[in-house]
């Protein structure tokens, strides 16, 4: 594999910086100290952005693809990140990170071009164009994914493995379709893959010696929306626009419904709280890593059924009407999480563990 040097140094160059980052994190006061509602132990660092972002850059200045496609998300990428990493020291406004988030979307949108011009097809009949409305669509949705993949960024390895679930398929979807995005999507795996490495839990680590903070986990969910944009949008798409939302339907779904209820109950949709799925399954007695490698289970599940869907060339109006009713059920749920608390209880039985990095968000 011609690009397997490039994908070694960015996975190498990852970890040699969060490595070298964490004393000067600790020194800087760049940690996420324990406190409030989050319960973890020590004062981690939170570096796991600019490692991977770093790591990125060196590895796509070898890489072969060209580096004009990639310009705005590599831009907008760095943009988030600063504004997230000022977040993390000072705690800015929502309207600070979303004027950031939305001006990101723009840059990948007229710089690479990466906008929803359709909805694929939708109704049966043809497809769904969404004409002048496109860019709005667009920035709608890379924000919508952003936010999903910064909320889900509550426990160990957890918004870091979902997002390695998504990309991997999308990959595969490349390679089945002869697409150039194989080319890259393995640099960005291989990074995502060297943070992972110190912020997942394991037999050799009982908790996250880093985190992503707040502009890695924005930096994170502008990468996945950009790559399944690109694989769902031209004439050469690998896969379809209904497809991509089971790519990356679960931190959707619990994103869009914990938003709901916020909004329902009087709340600020933006209110941090301990109601995420992760949080029933730690209070129906599942350990922090059972909990993320359940959720993780939950997304290939999700993704394999999007997927294979889409190679038994399935009415894509069939496999909407399935997303949208799954989300009806998940909503009902998360509304009802005594119920689904008590049914999860039936089937684990709660072990002594260990709560510290679990409620971040």
């Amino acid at each position: 594999m011609e690009n397997l040097a490039s994908y070694i140094v960015a996975f190498t160059t990852t970890c040699l910086f969060i490595w070298a980052l964490q004393p000067v994190a600790e020194h800087i006061g760049l940690v996420d100290k324990p406190g409030g509602r989050k319960k973890h132990k020590g004062a981690v660092p939170l570096i796991g952005g600019i490692a991977m972002y770093i790591g990125l850059l060196t590895g796509l200045s070898i890489v072969d693809f060209p580096f004009a496609e990639i310009k705005g998300l590599i831009i907008a990428g760095g943009l988030l990140l600063a504004i997230g990493t000022i977040d993390d020291f000072v705690d800015l406004r929502p309207a600070m990170r979303f004027l950031a988030q939305i001006t990101a979307a723009l840059m990948i949108v007229f710089i690479d071009g990466v906008v929803l011009v359709d909805l694929g097809n939708l109704f049966g009949n043809s497809t769904f164009d969404l004409g002048p409305l496109s860019v709005i669509f667009s920035v709608i949705a890379i924000v919508g994914v952003i936010n999903a993949v910064n909320m889900s960024d509550g426990m160990d390895g957890l918004a870091g493995g979902l997002a390695f679930v998504t990309l991997t398929v999308v990959g595969v979807a490349a390679l089945v379709g002869s697409s150039p995005l194989l080319n890259v999507i393995p640099l960005f795996l291989a990074v995502l893959f060297g943070f992972l490495m110190f912020n997942m839990r394991s037999p050799w680590r009982k908790r996250a010696q880093i985190f992503m903070g707040n502009g890695g986990s924005m930096l994170l969910g502008l990468i996945l929306v950009w790559f399944l944009v690109s694989a769902a949008q031209g004439e050469d798409r690998v896969i379809s626009p209904v497809t991509a939302l089971w790519l990356v339907a679960l931190p959707l779904l619990d994103t869009v419904c914990i938003m709901l209820r916020r909004i329902i109950k009087g709340r600020s949709p933006f209110a941090p709280d301990r109601e995420h799925f992760h949080h029933i399954l730690l209070v129906a007695g599942y350990s922090p890593q059972a909990s993320v490698w359940f959720m993780i289970s939950i997304a290939m599940i999700l993704a394999f059924v999007g997927g294979f869907s889409q190679k038994l060339h399935l009415s894509e109006p069939l496999m909407m009407t399935a997303f949208i009713t799954m989300f009806a059920l998940y909503f009902w749920g998360m509304s009802h999480a005594w119920r689904v608390m008590k049914v999860i209880r039936r089937t684990n039985t709660p072990t002594p563990q260990d709560n510290s990095h679990i409620f971040r968000n």
